[in-house]
């Protein structure tokens, strides 16, 4: 197994990573094993902070390193909350404070077109000059209503209209097949075994 660092401490996002990268041989270990803080983020693409925790972590650590930087764009709101999801009711983040500023922002809002967005970058080196970069979309709606009791962030909310139910409806196994983070995940092995 080849250790590789995931600049996050989101233990769903962990548990995701771990899920997809282990049956291709990467043992994903969290940055706060190695007493990593958490890097800023203070660009306003998904991108630039992917790659800015990348690089932290791989600094940090000389190890490989990987960063995802992914939220969720509702269309009646400008793409917000965006970069901004993790905080956007503020610190210190919570799920639950998120969901109720969301669906407080669209309680006269009929347009409730949304989708996930996920950047993932991976950096043999803290110097790579060539890091992979791979991305994923996931399409929905936001309900007017959480449901389900799985996933994480705005799941209760996301509804997928082709599969019928949230992000925390789903069952691991189909999620990690429909995610964002997912197909951004199939994207990146594709382009790692290429390289």
């Amino acid at each position: 197994m080849k250790k590789l660092i995931v600049a996050s401490g989101n233990q769903g996002k962990l548990r995701e990573f771990r899920q997809i990268l282990a049956p291709l041989g990467f043992e994903a270990v969290p940055q706060s094993e190695y007493n990593v803080p958490e890097a800023d983020e203070p660009h306003l693409t998904f991108l630039e902070n992917a790659l800015e925790k990348a690089r932290h972590a791989s600094r940090m650590t000389g190890l490989p390193a990987m960063a995802d930087d992914s939220g969720i764009c509702v269309d009646a709101l400008g793409g917000e909350p965006g970069i901004h999801s993790a905080r956007y009711a503020g610190e210190p983040k919570s799920d639950e404070r998120n969901n109720e500023k969301l669906l407080d922002a669209l309680k006269n809002c009929v347009k409730r077109s949304a989708h996930y967005h996920c950047v993932i970058v991976y950096l043999r080196h803290a110097e790579d000059p060539e890091p992979v970069v791979a991305e994923g979309r996931w399409d929905g709606l936001i309900l007017e209503s959480p449901r389900g009791l799985g996933g994480f962030g705005y799941d209760p909310l996301f509804f997928d209209p082709v599969l019928g139910k949230t992000g925390a409806e789903l069952d691991h196994e189909i999620k990690n097949r429909v995610s964002h983070r997912a197909k951004a995940m199939v994207d990146l092995m594709e382009k790692l075994r290429c390289s």
